[in-house]
């Protein structure tokens, strides 16, 4: 079975390591072409100078890339996968991106005689690194079926959501999630920090009751020794959080927590902190030494 992988980010590179790494004849495209030599060198598969010669003769291909422009322009616009998919065949895109481009995508998909799964994951690179990542997935059944095998490569879980774009809407409540977790674990951090405890003390007996989240179990130790290059960044963060009260306009959700954390996330960035991982919140509380 060929695969080609467009995409070799944080997330692409790794993934696609474990598409090579379970027998799959994997091709692998990458706009900084460097990174998927070095793919190639470590994986011993193969790569493309564009996305539509990594696209040909394919039986799936996989997508990882920034954000609705960069989708586009590796699906239909110049060399785009899209021109080369053969009858049948059925593209991934594991993106974070709007509802409305997946369903544009599956639509143009279903047209041109190959299927499409709008597929975004959570797990972040750790997760992906370690093929434990959780996929939630629009698009159509006997499609997943399909897809599934070849996705549990790298996933943990991966669960039809209903149809074209409910993969993306269900991503966005994630990120809902996230976002006022983590403004409550910062918080929380710091409170503590201010009435003189152990923050590794505090970690230990909180996170074996109801305050207990992946968060606090995966961020805590690094935000109180304020390091913060361990994860998902602050600026796809405020791009995915963008895509979330664009949505809650659409269907009439109100998220005024979100819009708070989005605009404490702005701050962060006005501050120097556009890579740090999201939980640079802790960054913007007057606090004492969190170690």
């Amino acid at each position: 079975m060929k695969v080609s992988f467009l995409g070799l980010g944080v997330m692409g590179y790794p993934m696609a390591g474990h598409l090579a790494a379970n027998g799959y004849d994997v091709c692998v495209y990458n706009r900084t072409a460097s990174k998927a030599e070095q793919w190639v060198s470590q994986h011993k598969g193969r790569m493309a100078p564009t996305p539509a010669g990594a696209a040909a003769d394919a039986d799936f291909v996989f997508c990882c890339v920034g954000n609705d422009d960069d989708l586009r322009s590796v699906t239909t616009g110049e060399n785009g996968a899209f021109a080369n998919m053969k009858a049948g065949s059925v593209f991934v895109d594991h993106t974070t991106a709007s509802a409305d481009v997946a369903r544009e995508l599956y639509a143009a998909a279903n047209a041109a005689g190959f299927e499409f799964l709008d597929a975004p994951v959570s797990g972040g690179q750790a997760g992906a690194e370690n093929g434990v990542l959780t996929v939630m997935i629009g698009g159509d059944q006997s499609t997943f079926d399909k897809a599934k095998p070849l996705i549990d490569s790298f996933a943990q879980a991966a669960l039809l959501m209903g149809d074209s774009g409910a993969g993306q809407l269900t991503k966005m409540v994630n990120q809902i999630c996230i976002a006022g977790l983590v403004q409550g674990l910062s918080e929380g951090l710091a409170f503590g920090a201010n009435a003189g405890l152990d923050g590794m003390k505090v970690f230990d007996v909180i996170s074996k009751g109801a305050a207990g989240s992946w968060q606090m179990v995966n961020r805590h130790k690094t935000m109180l020794q304020n390091e913060f290059n361990h994860g998902f960044a602050v600026d796809w963060m405020r791009k995915d959080l963008g895509l979330c009260m664009d949505e809650a306009k659409r269907n009439g959700s109100l998220l005024p927590i979100t819009e708070i954390v989005d605009g404490y996330y702005a701050e962060v960035q006005a501050n120097g902190g556009n890579r740090y991982d999201t939980s640079s919140l802790v960054t913007r509380l007057p606090r004492k030494d969190l170690s």
